[in-house]
């Protein structure tokens, strides 16, 4: 995947998003999808979502951030698009901030 073909997702997901494994879920699906960034929960009770990848494989991320894990119930997903930096070779959870 070139650089060119990349741009990067901003989001931050409302409701019910944690402690009902919605960080693994979104993971586990960006993971299988290819995409490069990571995922954590946020004080406020939100969960933050920074990825990059093809613009279409990153739509379909955001129709999982919508559906959310099962115990999960999402109320609202804001997203940004935003450049590529490609400094991500991986995706991951990381700590609540």
């Amino acid at each position: 995947m070139e650089k060119e073909e990349l741009t990067r997702l901003h989001a931050t997901v409302h409701g019910k998003v944690q402690g009902v494994n919605f960080r693994y879920f979104v993971s586990e699906n960006a993971r299988r999808l290819g995409l490069h960034g990571w995922v954590r929960n946020r004080f406020n009770g939100t969960v933050e979502v920074l990825a990059e990848g093809k613009r279409n494989t990153l739509d379909t991320l955001i129709k999982y951030l919508h559906q959310g894990s099962r115990s999960s119930h999402v109320t609202k997903v804001d997203h940004e698009w935003q450049e590529a930096s490609g400094e991500f070779d991986s995706f991951n959870v990381r700590i609540t901030s």
